[in-house]
């Protein structure tokens, strides 16, 4: 029956395998089977039948899921493909079930990430990254100037993207060090919008996402509190109905 069917994308997710994101490029790449058989993309799952990842038969949805806050070090890389990135966050953090990083943090940069085995609030995150903030400390290699701060805080054209970052709260922590606070997640945003600007980025650390704020030791990580997920559950509860709303935009644009 139709009701039993579920797209093989949130299967995974909801198996606790990947995000839905990241099972998209499995399937793209051949790598699921669905009876054996290597599906197309869109393709739906129904009762009783057997999905494998890598020949790995992939169960059905887990009733605890876990939440954890790592302090990355510098050098290691958010990828869940173990096989292709020898310094991958899977491998160093060594945790005893399959999880995967919410978002990423890039190999020359440290400080906090998220990760889990659930593959829905990896999705929720994701679709609301843009509404939410997401704090850094960042030095960089020259003495940092009121205008330096306040061309930062209003926005930069990034010519390789394409695109305009989003005004933000910047500070100044002192002469070398400032803070910036974004609420929009492009690739290598703040080293992007200090070379626009002539400064070399020396470190970069995130110390908070939305209420999870970095309060574990380097290559540490840790549980969420009870407290913190639900703050973190209510923060992100429209995420869904935000993104259903902007897939109705674009059906109604095409027609």
């Amino acid at each position: 029956m139709s009701e039993d069917l579920k797209r093989l994308n949130k299967f995974l997710s909801e198996a606790g395998y990947c995000s839905r994101r990241e099972a998209d490029r499995l399937i793209d790449a051949g790598r699921v089977t669905i009876n054996d058989i290597v599906p197309e993309m869109g393709t739906k799952v129904a009762t009783g039948d057997t999905v494998k990842v890598d020949g790995e038969i992939i169960g059905e949805r887990k009733k605890e899921f876990v939440y954890l806050a790592f302090n990355k070090p510098v050098g290691i890389v958010c990828t869940t493909d173990t096989r292709v990135e020898k310094d991958n966050i899977i491998d160093f953090i060594g945790y005893h079930k399959r999880i995967f990083p919410i978002g990423r943090l890039d190999k020359p940069s440290e400080g906090l990430i998220l990760l889990t085995d659930d593959g829905d609030i990896v999705n929720k995150i994701l679709r609301a990254s843009n509404n939410h903030e997401k704090e850094y400390i960042v030095s960089v290699d020259k003495p940092i100037s009121q205008t330096f701060i306040e061309r930062m805080a209003g926005g930069i054209y990034i010519e390789e993207l394409g695109k305009r970052t989003k005004k933000c709260k910047v500070k100044r922590v002192d002469k070398f060090t400032f803070s910036i606070i974004l609420t929009q997640g492009l690739n290598r945003q703040i080293r992007r919008m200090c070379d626009y600007l002539n400064y070399d980025v020396q470190t970069l650390k995130r110390i908070r996402i939305m209420n999870i704020k970095l309060d574990t030791p380097v290559g540490k990580y840790r549980e969420l509190t009870k407290e913190e997920f639900k703050i973190l559950s209510d923060l992100i509860s429209d995420s869904k109905k935000v993104f259903e709303a902007k897939q109705n935009m674009q059906r109604k644009s095409r027609r």
